[in-house]
């Protein structure tokens, strides 16, 4: 009698502890180091925030192994709930049939309310769908930003950054003469491929760069854009820019050492660089050419999103959408910008820093969120390409062609256009069906 009695209590705790039991909400994400640091930080403050919940952060390497994990496991129907998916990736998900929950939806189901005004003017739609409904959350937004050091310059005898690339032509051989190179710059195909169209609003790809359809074609190939290049390899030849290939920190590190007065590299690098920088440094935009196309004009973000993966309970789908919530609170944003550099992607997070003081402490912190508030125009919401991380892969190699001299400025373009339209095709074969 008493054995079954003492079954019959831990039946009746199981059961409680069953119904108690908060709800797990897995996410995939690809943020190590440091910033995994961040993410997990911020999934203990929701779970401790609330009971019904638990977010299981976990990381599943770079962003390319992110994207293959869960596209895999969406394949099992072993999904997690939220996954990372940077820039380059968000076409294959997004055209995936049934793969995601628009974020837009969730949210209108299961949370509060959903108003794509609430984002800062640059991040609203990259993500989105051709008629403006958010699919994706934005999360670790981030835009290119020319970063400049102070003594260098004053070394050479310049007051400020070039905001335009004329400005910069005219300042090149005092930096030289000073013993700099003019800049280094990082992620050619994010900096001087996509957002280059962006600042001048020129079109990047047809079918409203590729939101309307997949059936599509790079317009890369143009006399703008060809032309930018032919300066960056003369300047490469001059000794105004250096070129340590396609490794994103080679280039970071150039200014690092200060052999390169300057970098183009991403506002998400600000936080990093702040602590490993040994000189005085600050922040300015992207330069553009004036006169070309309708300069200048507001960038883009690059960086990644979250996306709701579809296939899972109602429960669970309330979950994703109190923690997207969580995320969106001014008060989460403002501490993922300020611990990593990345911008806030709403606007009552930009101003609760404003607010703060923070913009007084770190005013280069700011420069990122406005560049990415400046005007926009037809061409500067972003694009949705397919096969877009080998379209990137296409462009480092000639890019690499280009500044060793193995090609022309030309005959690089003719190759970019042609593979990258082979690309399109066979995505546009894989998934229009």
């Amino acid at each position: 009698m008493f054995r079954k009695t003492l079954m019959a209590a831990a039946a009746l705790f199981a059961m409680a502890n069953t119904a108690s039991a908060a709800t797990e909400i897995t996410w995939w994400h690809a943020m190590d180091g440091a910033l995994g640091d961040v993410v997990n930080h911020i999934a203990d403050d929701f779970n401790k925030s609330q009971s019904e919940y638990k977010v299981v952060p976990i990381n599943k390497g770079g962003y390319e192994d992110t994207m293959t994990a869960g596209i895999a496991a969406f394949r099992a129907k072993n999904q997690p709930n939220i996954i990372q998916i940077f820039d380059a990736g968000a076409a294959t998900i997004i055209n995936a049939k049934g793969a995601v929950y628009p974020v837009q939806d969730l949210l209108e189901k299961y949370g509060t309310g959903f108003d794509i005004n609430d984002y800062i003017p640059g991040v609203r739609y990259f993500y989105a769908d051709s008629k403006g409904k958010m699919i994706g959350m934005p999360f670790n937004s981030s835009t290119p930003l020319l970063y400049f050091n102070k003594d260098a310059l004053a070394k050479a005898g310049i007051q400020n950054p070039p905001k335009t690339w004329q400005e910069f032509e005219e300042m090149a051989p005092k930096l030289k003469a000073a013993g700099y190179e003019g800049f280094a710059e990082s992620h050619s195909p994010w900096i001087f491929f996509e957002n280059f169209m962006s600042r001048h609003n020129l079109q990047m790809a047809t079918a409203n760069n590729g939101y309307d359809s997949t059936d599509v074609k790079i317009l890369y190939n143009n006399d703008d854009l060809k032309n930018h290049w032919k300066k960056m390899k003369e300047w490469k030849d001059e000794g105004y820019f250096g070129y340590y290939g396609r490794a994103w920190g080679a280039n970071q590190d150039a200014f690092l050492h200060q052999k390169a007065a300057m970098w183009l590299g991403s506002s998400g690098s600000f936080g990093g660089l702040r602590k490993s920088a040994t000189f005085d440094f600050g922040t300015s935009t992207l330069p553009y050419w004036q006169g070309v196309g309708d300069a200048p004009k507001s960038t883009f973000i690059g960086g990644a999103s979250l996306f709701a993966f579809s296939g899972h309970s109602d429960e669970q789908n309330k979950g994703v959408a109190a923690f997207f919530e969580f995320l969106t609170k001014p008060e989460t944003q403002y501490y993922w910008h300020k611990e990593t550099g990345y911008v806030p992607v709403t606007t009552a997070a930009y101003e609760l820093a404003k607010k703060d003081g923070y913009y007084k402490e770190s005013p280069d912190a700011e420069v990122g969120i406005q560049q990415l508030s400046e005007e926009g125009g037809e061409w500067t919401k972003g694009y949705r390409l397919g096969f877009y991380v080998q379209i990137r892969e296409v462009i480092y190699n000639e890019v690499d062609k280009m500044m060793n001299g193995e090609e022309t400025v030309d005959q690089a373009f003719d190759v970019i256009e042609t593979e990258s339209n082979k690309l399109l095709v066979r995505f546009h074969d894989t998934y229009s069906n």
